[in-house]
């Protein structure tokens, strides 16, 4: 059997390494190829290291540039491989312009498509992620699912053939990497297990508006007061509060540089709780245990919410959402077994 795994983008390469090894396992010929969408990760870089990423096959080099001429770049040089390798499957990831690239030319050319995280919904339905999600899920053969959730998404559109809730490959990768996280930073802070909180918050739509990130930044100042915050900046976080002039929330809060993902995940792993706009760290903070204050308008990871767990809270809504005495108890099983990558390779391979 030979699989044509399509990647752009850092977290597709980390999902395709976690099913490589299961492929390498089952004696599954996989064929690599990077579109080039997204090029500024480096290949040293924790996970590459540890996952030992190897080169692509094929790199397409296409850069960035607008979405039709991005996605039409792709699906030309792509459909080139297509026909030269003559895949049984092809294999698209998330939801980028190479994810619906690479769906396209699959299914013109008759070839089976497989989605890995398929079934994820979020508002607004116009953000090309969401137009991509859609899209590729309408024409994949294998959709698999990372919740139950994004089971019954697909199920409400009318998808129910060739649905597989197999679990999040991501929760595969999180195990495989704990073993491995930092308390160095930890350490240096000298902070108390259970008894402090990690923030980051850097989108733009939090971000770049000086009204919303002020009372975001205010928010968290007042949860400061009664508990310690720890909040490694963004680069571009940093530049929006010197522009904004916003220095003056940030004294009770301890901030810090950007910091590497094993410490970062060694500080979520002994906090109380995690404010964040990212949607790794969300979930990350789920499988860490640990509650998310999410501030976000929606999350492609609803089922966080829907459960109790996580919360979704405006700039106003953040200090109320931390100290909340609704709580439920922890959600098991949300994302699977932390074997996704072995039972997708399982189903290709029946």
């Amino acid at each position: 059997m030979k699989v044509l795994s399509l990647v752009g983008a850092r977290p597709q390469f980390i999902k395709e390494a976690v099913l490589h090894k299961e492929f390498e396992k089952a004696g599954v010929q996989e064929v690599l190829v990077h579109s080039g969408q997204h090029y500024d990760f480096n290949m040293s870089d924790v996970f590459f290291a540890v996952l030992d990423i190897r080169k692509p096959d094929y790199y397409l080099n296409v850069g960035s540039g607008l979405h039709g001429e991005m996605t039409g770049k792709i699906m030309i040089e792509f459909e080139k491989i297509v026909l030269e390798e003559k895949p049984d499957v092809i294999v698209v990831y998330g939801d980028t312009n190479t994810t619906l690239a690479g769906a396209i030319v699959g299914a013109k050319l008759k070839i089976p498509v497989a989605h890995v995280e398929a079934g994820l919904r979020q508002e607004p339905k116009d953000m090309p992620e969401e137009i991509n999600r859609v899209l590729t899920d309408r024409i994949s053969k294998y959709l698999f699912c990372p919740t139950q959730l994004a089971v019954e998404n697909l199920r409400k559109e009318g998808i129910v053939d060739g649905v597989y809730f197999t679990g999040d490959v991501m929760y595969d990768l999180f195990l495989m990497m704990e073993p491995m996280f930092k308390y160095e930073v930890f350490k240096l802070l000298g902070l108390e297990e259970g008894n402090y909180i990690v923030m980051t918050i850097h989108r733009d739509f939090n971000v770049d508006n000086k009204e919303k990130f002020e009372k975001i930044l205010s928010e968290v100042s007042k949860v400061a007061e009664k508990i310690k915050v720890v909040f490694p900046v963004h680069p571009r976080t940093r530049k929006r509060i010197s522009e904004f002039g916003l220095d003056r929330y940030l004294k009770n809060i301890i901030v810090i540089e950007p910091i590497d993902y094993l410490n970062l995940m060694g500080l979520v792993k002994k906090s109380w709780k995690v404010i964040t706009d990212s949607g790794g760290l969300q979930k990350e903070a789920y499988f860490a245990g640990k509650r998310a204050v999410v501030v976000m308008p929606d999350t492609g990871w609803r089922e966080l919410v829907e459960t109790g767990w996580n919360v979704l809270a405006d700039g106003e809504g953040i200090y109320d959402a931390v100290f909340s005495s609704q709580e439920k108890p922890y959600p098991t099983g949300l994302y699977g077994n932390g074997d996704a990558g072995k039972r997708m390779v399982e189903i290709l391979t029946k």
